[in-house]
């Protein structure tokens, strides 16, 4: 279980689970949380941990999680770490009644919006939050579900339809239904996330102990980190966010051969490499942050 930083796809904190662990173990979730909050620059965590005043927060803090993360237990203690949040609505009997309910009223539906914020054609957001009991969860929690036309592949939905898919999530933030879906559709930032920690290790465990994987998965985060802030202050365009495997035949194993001559260090890359300029770029970056 990780606990990314959206804004720049770092891994904060992580915990290696027994294979019996249930989806929903909140204990899990809050110590992913506060070593997460740990780990945020002061002025970032002000205010996000257990039982302090909402007035110390400088900057918010929103969580976003799948459905794992949807239970009083894990929610509360958002709350109470001053934390909004963005959970994965599961299918019910309620959650089904209340689509059924929304159903052909069109004028509950507003059109969804796109990443460049233009309405999008087809695909439709409603609150729903009036049809259901949310009683177990946090004060002011709503319910927000989307439509979208029944495309091929579609992941299972929360309600049966031939004609739309249904997806809905349950958020403590102020602000109009479709905004709040484009907000919580950018979670998928974590499985470009998770891509990244597989490419520089994570797709195995090595050894038979718990102890030592659990400690291989800390450094596979730790590398993982050092190459995401290399690509943040060294690179641009393409590179800055290509995969780790990407950067290794690119940038890494780029052949080269260190000179040392007087008081220089020099690096001389194999000429007509493909990346040799933006090898180059990034040591000039390298040498103005040093």
């Amino acid at each position: 279980m990780f606990c990314f930083a959206d804004a720049t796809g770092e891994a904060l904190s992580g915990v290696l689970r027994p294979g019996n662990a249930g989806s929903n173990t909140a204990t899990d979730h809050v110590k992913v949380l506060d070593e997460a909050i740990s780990q945020l620059p002061d002025d970032v965590q002000a205010g996000h941990h257990v039982g302090e005043d909402a007035s110390l927060v400088r900057r918010e803090v929103v969580c976003r999680t799948d459905s794992g993360g949807t239970t009083a237990a894990f929610t509360t203690a958002l709350r109470a770490r001053n934390i909004k949040f963005f959970t994965s609505a599961m299918t019910n009997d309620q959650v089904q009644a209340a689509i059924f309910d929304a159903e052909g009223i069109e004028e509950v539906w507003v059109s969804a919006l796109g990443k460049d914020g233009e309405e999008q054609d087809g695909s439709s957001v409603c609150e729903l939050t009036s049809l259901v009991l949310l009683s177990a969860l946090p004060s002011g929690t709503r319910l927000i579900v989307r439509r979208e036309p029944l495309h091929p592949g579609a992941q299972r939905s929360l309600f049966p339809s031939l004609e739309y898919r249904y997806w809905g999530f349950y958020t403590d933030c102020e602000g109009e239904p479709a905004e709040l879906d484009l907000i919580m559709r950018a979670h998928a930032h974590v499985e470009n996330h998770i891509a990244r920690l597989k490419d520089s290790g994570l797709c195995r465990f090595p050894f038979s102990s718990f102890e030592a994987n659990a400690n291989w998965m800390a450094v596979v985060m730790l590398s993982a980190d050092l190459v995401r802030w290399f690509q943040l202050l060294c690179c641009d365009g393409y590179w800055s966010c290509a995969r780790p495997k990407a950067l290794r035949w690119g940038l890494f194993h780029a052949p080269g051969r260190i000179v040392r001559t007087g008081w220089r260090t020099i690096v001389r890359i194999l000429e007509h490499w493909p990346e040799a300029g933006t090898l180059l770029r990034a040591y000039r970056h390298i040498e103005a942050s040093t």
